[in-house]
Parts: structure tokens; sequence; C-alpha cells
């Protein structure tokens, strides 16, 4: 079998280092925002060349603290992506704000021509989602929110290590939000998340509102929730950071023997990013007739995935009375399949997932 993700060929290369991390929090007793934050906070920042850096309990709280440390709430709107999962949308119907969907373009990403016929007097910000590892045009999108006074809040979920001319995402915007889910090319052994900024009014709001709006732990100034990365995960994340270029630099290789092995004129494989660092959390081939496809896999022993199977329209929380139609995110949700992408996989396992393309008719 060919595993879709597989956490034990990362934990065998890397365990010793995940073992000695946990133990010196365990025996250190100190659980909660403690050294490990501290110290996975300031590399992080550094990482991503940000000048700060806030760790939260997930991904979702990363965008939904973002929003409301921008004052984005109620009567507001948020342009977003219509093909993205869907914590991006929730975050900001958390805030009270409508999320206010854009289709897609070849790339998977936001379409960045339909925003604005999308913008209104109730727009508040443009939330980009750096889709399967991919960067967005910030070049474009940082344009355009400046000349609308809007706020740029990047969701880098599953581009940990991604660049946009030169830049890590997450800097090029007001707020970089990301997860560190396992699945994540810098993920934790549970959720996890963070936000980065280059505003210190910004950080400071950030650290309050994740704490219950105490700043300084006794006095409440504010709105603030129970949202923290806690020291066990900030540990794991410390020991994982070191190897992120390493394995991101895998995931590239890998995607590079797909697209020499695969050779199916049916299957439609996604464009190289050779401007800019494209991470490859995902490698998503499009396909007629899917489903069997995915079958056809499946029986293979070859797991596969669907991201997403479904535009957010679609989905009753989020449609509206009138049900909008979105072209490009409707056609590729019957078409897009995951194929297995992980730091870890063997080029004789990438030739037998070819094979089975090439043959597909």
């Amino acid at each position: 079998m060919i595993p879709f993700v597989d956490f034990t060929r990362e934990y065998k290369e890397i365990g010793k280092e995940i073992d000695v991390a946990i133990k010196e929090v365990l025996e250190r007793g100190f659980f909660i925002l403690g050294p490990e934050l501290e110290n996975f906070e300031k590399k992080f920042a550094e990482y991503c060349d940000a000048k700060y850096c806030v760790g939260v309990n997930s991904g979702t709280d990363a965008l939904y603290l973002s929003l409301l440390c921008a004052g984005i709430g109620p009567g507001d709107e948020v342009i977003v992506p219509v093909n993205t999962a869907v914590p991006t949308a929730m975050a900001v119907s958390m805030s009270g704000a409508k999320p206010v969907f854009a289709d897609c373009d070849e790339n998977f990403l936001i379409d960045i021509d339909k925003i604005p016929q999308l913008l209104t007097k109730k727009t508040k910000a443009i939330m980009p989602v750096h889709l399967y590892g991919r960067a967005c045009d910030m070049g474009r999108l940082k344009k355009l929110a400046v000349a609308n006074k809007l706020f740029l809040i990047e969701d880098c979920a599953q581009s940990a290590g991604a660049e946009w001319d030169g830049k890590k995402v997450g800097t090029l915007g007001d707020f970089g939000c990301f997860s560190f889910y396992p699945t994540k090319n810098l993920g934790a052994y549970g959720d996890g998340g963070a936000v980065i900024i280059n505003n210190e009014d910004y950080y400071k709001k950030l650290l309050a509102s994740r704490f219950y709006g105490q700043a300084d732990r006794v006095h409440c100034s504010g709105f603030g929730i129970n949202s923290r990365l806690d020291e066990i995960q900030a540990a794991i994340l410390n020991a994982k950071l070191k190897h992120l270029d390493i394995w991101n630099n895998a995931r590239q290789k890998i995607a590079d023997l797909y697209r020499k092995l695969i050779t199916n004129p049916k299957i439609i494989l996604p464009a190289a990013s050779n401007d800019n660092n494209h991470i490859y959390h995902l490698f998503v081939i499009r396909a007629p007739k899917r489903d069997s496809l995915k079958k056809i896999l499946e029986d293979k022993g070859i797991k596969t995935a669907i991201h997403y199977p479904a535009p957010l329209s679609r989905h009753s929380f989020f449609a509206g009375a009138k049900q909008e139609l979105f072209p490009m995110a409707d056609q590729y949700a019957g078409e897009i399949l995951s194929l297995p992408m992980h730091p870890f996989l063997e080029e004789s396992e990438i030739r037998e997932i070819a094979d089975v393309l090439n043959n597909y008719a």
C-alpha cells in the first residue's frame, strides 16, 4: 500500500529529536506559555523574516484573531476564494463578518481579476489562500488592497516556506496565518497555529487576545479567548523547523518526478512555478471521470484524497438564497485529485503511481 501521508517514516527519521524535545518539556513541568513557545515564536519569525510571531492553538484561530485584531466584525465583508478549506470562511463567520466568495484561476488560486467587482462599502479585507503550497500573486493583491484601503490577511495554512518574489508568504500582507495541523509541511503532533506580523501594535493585541484579553496575565483590557500553542507542540515544532527546507526541497523533487513520469495526456498536471518557491503541500492533478480514477488507484493500494470536493458556496452553511455560479471552481471540483505527497515517498512508489495513471483510459 502507498499511503497518502506517512508519519511513521517521518518519526523514524527524527524520532530521537522529538523524544528529547518532549522529554525536556515533561521534566521542566511547564506546559503553557513557556520557554518552548517563546523559542519557537522567535525562530519561526526569523525563518519567515518577520518581526513577530504569536503561537495560537490552530490555523483557524490564527485567522479569527487576525480579523478581530483588524477590527473586522458584524456588518463587514471579507473576500475569500470559493475553493478552499471550510476553516478559511468559517473564521470570517466567527468574527461576525460575511465571507464573499471569488472564483479561482487555472492554478486553483483566488482569481484576482474577479475581486474588483466584489468590492462594496462593506468590504474590509481580502483573504488570499496560498493553496496547495503555491503562493498567490501578492504583488497584485497588495496593490489592490492598498488602493482600496483593505486589510490583506494571508491564509498560509498550506504554505510554510513558500515564497513570492523572494519573500516568504505571510510577510507580504498585514497578517500571515499558519496552521501546524499534522499533515502540513511544518506539522505538530496535534493542533497548532501561528500569526506572523510586522506591526508592534497588532503583535500586542494578538498576545492579549489569545489569553482572554489579558496583556499582562492579570488585567483584562479587551475581548479575548483561550488560544495558546502549548509547550509540547512548540517543542515538536522547534525540532522540526530545522528540517522544513530540506523536506520542502524533497517535495519539489517529487513533484518534478511526477511531471517527468506521468505522460498520459488525459491527466492535467499542476503547472510548475519556477519563479517562486512552490512547496507542494499537495500535488493535485485533474482528470476526466475523477471518481473512477480514484477507485482504480484505491484498488491498487494507492491512497488519494480530494481537496476540495465542493466549493464553499455549495455548503449549506455558506450558501445564500441564490446559488451563485463559480465556473472554474465548479468545474475543477469534479476533476481534482490529490496524489500521495510527502518528503518520504520513494521513487519506486512514484513510478508505481505514474504507471497506473499512464494506463488510465
